[in-house]
């Protein structure tokens, strides 16, 4: 019975070795080793990339394979699986795959169980199944695809949301992780510097886009959408900097990169033509810098989307059972929530159809452009307003609370 025990605790032993060696490893080490949790997730962004290409090519130019298409019915010779519609499609089979797998793999706690195995291997069985999931709604009515389109909205506005806690709680990370150095007059060092270079970059930023996007007096959305940043970033340093509050200079910097990041994007996603955007109209045209714009971008969307989709542990507001157990159980369990990760990348293909739709299912796209429309430029100044909000909030939150709990103690 000793022996028995004593093989399955060395062959538990090997198999938790082997999965540290290969997740210490290269990437290359990594999909040389076959089905892992790291290799997987690689695989599963791949896909997510093919099908955001899958989508591109049938908004731009799958006027002329589709037309010749007769085994879709719902097709019409091809008329509704082009544009929007064709993109719709085809974020709806993504979205559809990815959904599947986070049902199947919600809650997976331990690797080398059943659910772990079947998020890191049987590829044969889902190179089947994606493509079927992907061709189940060229079989489906209009109707319905215009339905999902109208829910893709709010999907893509939870991955924006998921997004946003995510880039928070990593700037939060970093501010702690300064913070809790030993050497803390060269940790002062460093965050003075990065801050410096942050509050400079975002003033760059903020006077580069008044030359480029507000060119005279006559352009006042554009002039209150910057100056309004403006306002947010100089908000969010004083409350950083509130003796109540002292969270220090770092976390506000790092936040005014990114609404000045955010703010530029919803300006450069006024439709082109408009006379206080002079890089619209300058771009006017279809040439290698709108090629590579297009490219840098969707690539963008793919990375930011991995990266979110592994980052599960900002969203854990307790302890599991498993932080709180001894070491051992930690190295047993999963490098990072696989329900999490597949939930994060459906609502994404939610996310890049709005994009290349320009978040208005009756709004035709210009080639090789993305997120470009009126509608896509107030939805990222909502993001950006959003952003400031939830970044505030998480400042003077504690504060509150505390008084709260006093108010209730006093009475």
């Amino acid at each position: 019975m000793e022996s028995g025990t004593s093989v399955r605790n060395n062959s538990g032993s090997s198999r938790n070795d082997s999965y540290e060696a290969i997740k210490n490893g290269s990437w290359f080490h990594q999909f040389r080793n076959g089905c892992n949790p790291w290799m997987a997730r690689y695989v599963y962004g791949l896909i997510f990339l093919i099908a955001n290409l899958l989508a591109w090519a049938a908004r731009d130019y799958g006027r002329r394979a589709l037309r010749k298409v007769t085994i879709f019915k719902n097709c019409k010779g091809g008329e509704n699986c082009l544009g929007t519609e064709g993109v719709l499609r085809v974020s709806l089979g993504c979205f559809l795959f990815y959904f599947v797998m986070f049902l199947s793999t919600l809650g997976t706690s331990k690797t080398h169980s059943s659910r772990d195995r079947w998020h890191s291997g049987w590829w044969f069985a889902k190179l089947i199944l994606w493509p079927a999931l992907t061709i189940i709604p060229f079989l489906l009515p209009s109707s319905i695809i215009n339905l999902y389109g109208e829910i893709a909205h709010f999907g893509a506005g939870v991955f924006l949301l998921i997004q946003l806690i995510s880039v928070i709680s990593f700037i939060q990370w970093l501010n702690e992780c300064y913070q809790s150095q030993k050497d803390t007059e060269k940790c002062r060092v460093y965050v003075m510097i990065l801050s410096t270079s942050s509050y400079t970059v975002c003033i760059v930023g903020v006077i580069m886009m008044y030359v480029w996007y507000a060119p005279d007096s006559s352009c006042l959305l554009n002039i209150f959408f910057i100056t309004w940043t403006l306002f947010l970033i100089q908000l969010m340093t004083s409350i950083a900097l509130h003796p109540k509050v002292n969270a220090g200079y770092l976390t506000p910097a790092l936040m005014g990169l990114y609404v000045v990041f955010v703010c530029w994007c919803a300006i450069r996603s006024e439709p082109v033509g408009e006379s206080c955007n002079r890089k619209a109209a300058a771009s006017n045209r279809t040439d290698w810098l709108t090629i590579i714009s297009f490219v840098v971008a969707l690539l963008a969307m793919v990375i930011a989307t991995f990266s979110t989709g592994i980052d599960s542990q900002c969203f854990q507001f307790k302890k599991t059972e498993s932080d709180q157990e001894g070491e051992g159980e930690e190295e047993d369990g999963v490098p990072y929530g696989y329900g999490f990760f597949h939930f994060v990348f459906a609502t994404g293909a939610m996310y890049f159809a709005m994009l290349l739709i320009g978040w208005n299912t009756h709004h035709p796209m210009k080639k090789w452009t993305i997120d470009v429309g009126w509608t896509s430029t107030w939805v990222r100044v909502v993001n950006e307003w959003v952003a400031v909000g939830v970044y505030i909030w998480m400042l003077v939150s504690p504060l509150i609370l505390k008084s709260r709990r006093q108010t209730t103690s006093g009475t």
